[in-house]
């Protein structure tokens, strides 16, 4: 009979392990068999280590515990350096790319006790928020196999939620931890701008402008805890990146314990499945003991507007580059989002002058709003290459952004947290956001959502 490790979360497992419960190597084993059991439908996993985590699982049973997460299994998405696999991004032309060292937040988990386990699916190079490539195909969703799963850590997060890992690494420039936690019903950490460091081996490993402003490394796990123990984990400044912050993991008690509850967007529509889901977290976080008040934060708009002209920019500046190693759909998006968002629209200056003053007044609703809960997308997930179509594709997709482009602009926080399931069967969920640094404040709004709400994964792909 296979064991069903696979079932529980990775601190669970860790707490296994640690008490003699169970070993890493059954650990391990109950995965690799639950990759081979369900990932066929999903395509969720590109590559499963298999030898090497089998060895050090070995490694970790007779040797003393080495951090949190001693002994327990973790996937990574495929554009993070992982020593062993290849860094390819989801690009048939990088499919022999091997970094020579791991990325930070590979390095931290290791260093924490963790065992990579598997590489999941992503896009080409991150650029669309539905998960599809010409090396490695489709990624489905977990509960209708119609649906796109999310991107651009598409794979990461249905890996998660299938039970093929428990916890995972991905990466966030225009949702990307926190589309696909969406959509398969489980939790990500998009961290603040700087505070967990993030570097890559292999050339460029200078990003451009977009990358150094609005891209960050996270999390992805189905327990909010796991959330918070990874938090601490990969938290902290590496010399690879000049930009990585050494800032304390918990600040001051807020004077008041408010939440802003957002259900309207001026100028966007959400569907009444996101409202729902909004006003069942307003109410778990009044349950707790917050003062729940619908507010909406300044100028949605243009933040949206501000993330779209910088991710452009930098896309026109690469594009004769990126035409010859992306699929043509991939070229062709970038082309209509250039055409829409030129960078004589809104040059840099202007742009990085009206980003910090949105800073500044987000910053300022954070003091009487600690703690904002509002949509992840603001519309259930789109049926497969809808964000590619010629006409429409580009409204698909800046619909359903409108409230998770403030976390890459403003570089905030936000933990997603899954509120149940609609009545058509899709995860439902909400982010949290909070101010600069104040990562605990996101964490513990999702902790009481999820205490009063529950899980929904592990689960079975439908």
């Amino acid at each position: 009979m296979t064991s069903e490790m696979w079932r529980y979360s990775a601190g669970e497992l860790a707490q296994m392990i640690s008490n003699g419960a169970t070993t890493s190597r059954e650990v391990v084993e109950s995965h690799i068999a639950r990759i081979g059991e369900v990932n066929g439908s999903v395509n969720a996993v590109a590559v499963v280590l298999e030898e090497s985590a089998l060895a050090m699982a070995d490694a970790a049973d007779s040797s003393d515990p080495t951090g949190p997460f001693h002994g327990v299994p973790f996937s990574i998405k495929e554009n993070i350096d992982c020593v062993g696999s290849a860094t390819t991004q989801g690009v048939p032309a990088l499919v022999d790319a091997f970094p020579t060292s791991d990325s930070p937040t590979v390095a931290r988990m290791k260093s924490a006790g963790a065992i990579p386990i598997s590489r999941t699916n992503l896009p080409e190079l991150g650029l669309r928020i539905s998960t599809d490539n010409p090396l490695r195909g489709r990624t489905n969703n977990i509960w209708d196999p119609t649906l796109t799963a999310g991107g651009s850590s598409g794979g990461e997060a249905a890996s998660i939620a299938t039970g093929m890992s428990p916890i995972g690494l991905g990466n966030d420039i225009g949702g990307s931890l926190r589309n696909p936690a969406f959509c398969s019903g489980i939790c990500s950490l998009k961290p603040t701008r700087g505070r967990i460091a993030r570097a890559d081996s292999l050339p460029p490993q200078d990003p451009g402008l977009a990358a150094q402003l609005m891209a960050v490394e996270g999390p992805m796990a189905r327990r909010v805890s796991d959330l918070r123990t990874a938090f601490g984990v990969l938290a902290g400044y590496d010399p690879r990146d000049p930009s990585s912050v050494p800032a304390p993991l918990l600040g001051p008690p807020p004077s008041r314990r408010v939440a802003a509850l957002v259900t309207e967007i001026p100028d966007a529509t959400i569907s009444d499945s996101v409202i729902e889901a909004v006003e069942a977290a307003g109410k778990a976080l009044t349950d707790a003991g917050w003062e729940v008040v619908e507010a909406t934060p300044p100028e949605l708009q243009l933040v949206s507007d501000v993330w779209a002209h910088t991710l452009s920019s930098d896309l026109e500046f690469m594009l004769p580059v990126l035409s010859e190693v992306l699929s043509d759909s991939s070229v062709m998006q970038i082309e209509r989002l250039v055409e829409r968002y030129p960078s004589t629209a809104m040059p840099s200056q202007l742009a990085n002058i009206e980003r910090r003053r949105l800073e500044r007044i987000w910053a300022e609703f954070f003091t009487d709003h600690p703690i904002v809960v509002g949509p992840t997308w603001c519309h259930d997930p789109f049926e497969h290459d809808a964000d590619i179509h010629p006409e429409t594709g580009l409204d698909t997709v800046n619909d359903r952004l409108r409230f998770i482009t403030p976390g890459n602009v403003l570089g905030i926080p936000s933990v997603c947290v899954p509120t149940g399931n609609t009545a058509t069967g899709l995860a439902a969920g909400v982010q949290v956001y909070a101010d600069k640094w104040r990562e605990d404040l996101a964490l513990e709004g999702a902790q009481a959502i999820e205490d009063r709400l529950g899980i929904i994964t592990p689960t079975d792909p439908r």
